[in-house]
């Protein structure tokens, strides 16, 4: 029987001595689940590394150029401070001239007025072009042209009988920067007499009619000048200068007598016309012995931003008859701004004038201007901030035996329709004494619209 028992646990298998449990198993798929789960955000971890090391690169190679390109700026600038430290002040800038370039400015003006007692109307339409032409850096052409349509004098042979055409040179000049401090202008030039025919002109004008003192003085010259202005100090105040020769007033007649004063001049010759071969030499002789010479000397001086003064004197003398009578003048300027809404100009003319007929005469008046700009006051009011009102008087004594003196008051408004248009509106009250009275208008009504180009 212990052979037999033997025998049958030999051939019996072994049974294993312990098995897992199923809460073991599920213990131990999720250890792996999180395993895995950690691998693959180091994974993602890793390339995410990867890409900010990248960008990183990226940024640093960004920054070696920019900081190369700023040492070669850097370089350049050193080496300009050191060429502007050794080249002349007034050294004019190398290299090919400036391209050609044509700009055309100017201004148009229609104007409505009733004097008391008479019919209104439209009295005139002004077309004036200006001409800017750039030849170069230091070389510059600029011309001013008037076509103006006007009422005529009535039944005259010489006019229309209700309108009458005028085209006008205005003005035309050749001029010649030679530094910062120095400019020759050559040409039919506008006279720096004050400041009014350079700067309040046309549609600057803050009033649709010249002053009454303008009335002596001309307007125009043909001639040369040197003009320019030179900084004082550092805080941006400038004396301004010019010095001309131009032919000067001239005698319509030939004679000295006062009725002929031509304050337009002319361009200074004689009708003496005379032959030589076929060759014509027409014009050739001077009717003034001497050209005028004149200057103007001007001081600005800004107080702050939008407040400044500035004063000016000018002069001009020259003989404007065969017989070497002298017509001279003498003007003070003046401007002032008081913020950007408060501004007041004005001038002191007087004249000499030597004739055959009434001996030397003294022509002399003034007039002084005032505007303010209704946005000054801060109300939320478009169109009452669009309103500037002006006012002006002015006065013009003519030194004759008896003398006729004229005194003017204006009044009125502008409205703004843009920068450039503008719709002008004034009432002027004229009184005057002395012969020349009875012929003087009466007041008036004048309404203008102007517009800048």
């Amino acid at each position: 029987m212990a052979v037999v028992a033997c025998a049958v646990g030999i051939a019996t298998p072994p049974h294993a001595a312990a098995q897992v449990s199923p809460s073991d198993f599920e213990a131990l798929k999720k250890m792996v689940e999180q395993l895995s789960e950690k691998v693959q955000k180091l994974e993602q971890t890793h390339d995410q590394d990867q890409k900010t090391h990248e960008q990183d690169q990226q940024a640093i190679q960004k920054l070696e150029r920019q900081l190369g390109e700023t040492q070669v700026l850097a370089t350049n600038a050193a080496q300009k401070a050191e060429a502007a430290q050794v080249q002349p002040v007034h050294a004019m800038p190398a290299g090919p001239p400036a391209s050609h370039d044509l700009t055309l400015a100017g201004d148009a003006e229609v104007l409505f007025g009733r004097v008391h007692g008479q019919h209104g109307a439209f009295g005139l339409a002004d077309y004036a072009p200006i001409f800017l032409y750039r030849a170069g850096d230091n070389v510059l052409f600029e011309a001013g042209f008037d076509f103006t349509l006007s009422n005529g004098a009535g039944p005259n042979p010489n006019t229309s009988a209700g309108t009458s055409f005028n085209f006008d040179l205005s003005f035309a000049t050749l001029d010649y920067v030679v530094n910062d401090y120095v400019t020759l202008v050559a040409g039919n030039m506008l006279l720096p007499l004050g400041t009014y025919s350079e700067r309040s002109a046309g549609w600057l004008n803050k009033i649709p009619d010249n002053p009454l003192p303008r009335g002596v003085l001309p307007g125009t010259g043909i001639g040369a000048q040197l003009r320019g202005a030179l900084p004082v100090g550092n805080t941006g105040q400038m004396l301004t200068y010019s010095v001309y020769g131009v032919n000067g007033p001239s005698s319509t007649d030939g004679t000295g007598n006062a009725s002929s004063l031509d304050l337009g001049g002319n361009v200074g010759f004689l009708n003496n016309s005379r032959y030589q071969g076929t060759t014509t030499f027409a014009n050739v002789g001077n009717l003034n012995g001497d050209p005028s010479g004149g200057a103007r000397i001007g001081w600005f001086f800004p107080l702050k931003a939008h407040y400044d003064l500035e004063l000016g004197v000018s002069g001009q003398s020259g003989e404007w008859d065969n017989a070497g009578d002298l017509w001279s003048t003498f003007v003070l300027d003046a401007a002032v701004h008081v913020s950007p809404y408060v501004e007041v100009k004005g001038e002191y003319v007087r004249t000499w004038v030597d004739t055959a007929d009434l001996g030397t005469i003294r022509p002399h008046g003034w007039w002084i201007q005032a505007a303010y700009k209704l946005a000054g006051l801060n109300l939320d009011f478009p169109m009452v901030n669009n309103i500037e009102l002006v006012g002006r008087y002015d006065t013009l004594n003519d030194s004759l035996s008896p003398h006729t003196r004229t005194d003017r008051y204006t009044a009125g408004f502008i409205y703004y329709l843009s920068n450039t248009l503008m719709l002008e509106g004034d009432y002027e009250w004229l009184t005057a004494s002395g012969p020349g009275s009875s012929a003087t208008p009466a007041n008036e009504i004048i309404c203008q619209l102007s517009y800048g180009f």
